[in-house]
Parts: C-alpha cells; sequence; structure tokens
C-alpha cells in the first residue's frame, strides 16, 4: 500500500493513531475500507481500545488479524456499575496476550455519570491496581474530574511504565501536573475546533517527548470532517493543526507521535 498521506501540498509519511474503537459497530460494514485507507495514509500503528469486557476481547481479535492493531484491554467508567465479580481475572487474562499493550480505557467521567462515582472510582483504583502488577502502562479517561482524578493517582501510583491523558480536555495547569507524574498528553480532533483555545495553548506547549495525537474514532472526528464519522485516517488533520500550533512541519509531528507511541506501549 502507498503509505504516503497527502493533504493539500504536504506529505505526511508516517503517523499514528493512538486511540481508536474501530471494534465498534459504527464500522461493521467497511472496517477493511477503513484500514486500508489509514494505511494508505501514512499510518503505520494504531492503538484499538478496549472498553468493556466485549470490546477487548474484540480489539484483541482485530490486533490478531491486522499487523498494525496493537490492543488495551480495561472498563471504560461508563461501564463500572455492570462489572462482573471476576473481570479483574478475565482482564488479567486478556492483558497476558502479546498484542495487549495497556490497561484501558479506565478512568472517571463526571459530565455523563453513567455510572455511580463510586462505582467508577472503586473500579478505577482496581485497574490501577492491575497495570501496576502487570506493568502496563494506562490509557486514562478523564471528562470533568480532573480533581478526583489527580488525587486518585496519586494515592494509588501509577504502573512504572506510565500512562496517557487520552483526549486531553485539561488546561495549562493540569497538563505541566500530568507531564511530572510521568503521563503522556494525547491530543485529538477537538483542537482543530476554531473556539477551543485552551486545547491550543496545551498542544503547542507540551514537550515533544509526552506528546501524543489520537482520533477517538468514531468520535471527535476533527475539521473539516466535522460531522461525519470519525476514523484513523483523520488523524492527519490533528497531526497538522498540532504542527501548525508548533511552528513545525505536520511530518515531524507524525514521527514524533509515532515514536512516542512505541516508546510508551512498548511495541518495536
Amino acid at each position: 500500500m502507498n503509505a504516503i498521506n497527502m493533504i493539500g501540498t504536504k506529505v505526511y509519511p508516517s503517523l499514528v493513531d493512538s486511540h481508536a474503537h474501530l471494534d465498534f459497530r459504527d464500522f461493521d460494514k467497511d472496517r477493511e475500507k477503513v484500514l486500508e485507507r489509514a494505511e494508505n495514509r501514512g499510518l503505520k500503528l494504531i492503538i484499538n481500545i478496549g472498553c468493556d469486557l466485549q470490546s477487548s476481547q474484540k480489539s484483541i481479535q482485530l490486533a490478531e488479524k491486522y499487523s498494525i492493531v496493537y490492543a488495551t484491554v480495561g472498563i471504560h467508567p461508563h461501564e463500572a456499575a455492570k462489572v462482573p465479580p471476576d473481570y479483574l481475572e478475565l482482564l488479567r487474562e486478556m492483558s497476558a496476550h502479546p498484542k495487549v499493550v495497556a490497561i484501558g480505557e479506565i478512568g472517571l467521567d463526571f459530565y455523563r455519570n453513567r455510572s455511580p462515582r463510586e462505582a467508577q472510582e472503586e473500579v478505577f483504583r482496581r485497574q490501577l491496581q492491575l497495570a501496576r502488577e502487570t506493568n502496563l502502562p494506562v490509557v486514562l479517561h478523564d471528562r470533568d474530574a480532573h480533581g478526583k482524578m489527580m488525587s486518585i493517582l496519586e494515592e494509588e501510583g501509577l504502573p512504572l511504565s506510565g500512562g496517557v491523558m487520552h483526549c486531553f480536555s485539561g488546561d495549562l495547569s493540569l497538563a505541566k501536573k500530568s507531564v511530572e507524574m510521568g503521563l503522556y498528553i494525547s491530543i485529538a480532533g477537538p483542537v482543530t475546533y476554531p473556539k477551543n483555545k485552551v486545547l491550543g495553548q496545551v498542544a503547542a506547549t507540551v514537550p515533544a517527548s509526552r506528546l501524543l495525537i489520537e482520533t477517538d474514532a468514531p468520535f471527535l472526528t476533527p475539521t473539516p470532517r466535522r460531522g461525519k464519522r470519525n476514523e484513523p485516517a483523520n488523524v492527519a488533520f490533528t497531526a497538522e493543526k498540532v504542527a501548525a500550533l508548533r511552528g513545525t512541519s505536520g511530518e515531524r509531528i507524525g514521527r514524533i507521535c509515532l515514536e512516542n507511541t512505541r516508546r510508551l506501549f512498548s511495541i518495536e
């Protein structure tokens, strides 16, 4: 496949999507084409993220089928109230798969509160403990829960392998604290939205060694595809925007984020 991504007159030979949900039914009709478009746009690596036990298993199956796809396993805070008694043991078993690279996505969501906050916090803490036990990095979901998120991370501690604040939605202060804690900051499609000035400031100033990009596909489609289903190929628009904010090239951002993703998730 052609691994060169053309946006306008710019060329992006290496890209990564550090957070996607290709197992979702949104892709059931054209998953093969979606992955083909991703490779044709220059993607060398896609991390497919587990949200519950079923999607974690599906993520592993995708990783087994496609060489550029790796998987994570975890319980999203929306699903915290639904976990079976043996969920940690099942996650532990799945985490031993050679293409599972992280525990996630895990965390807190106090915006929708689809699970009681007490359940979210309990399941989050248990999965942090599992990550430390397995020494797998964590993929963190934090929506309208910044204070509680940071306090739990400080109390429980991160695995030695660290983790990433996925689809970062905080301010410069939170970004600084996250980096000091040893986390990466992942920038998604909302950085391309004209009104999202704070995220633009974060994307412009995060240390290059701690920067990731993602789609969160099928959600958060970047401009100019906004309003349509998101997919990994669209990470190019995010790379282009981040590059403009940092005064560099999209090719350099793509390469840096690919290297950072491989380092965080220990992918050769």
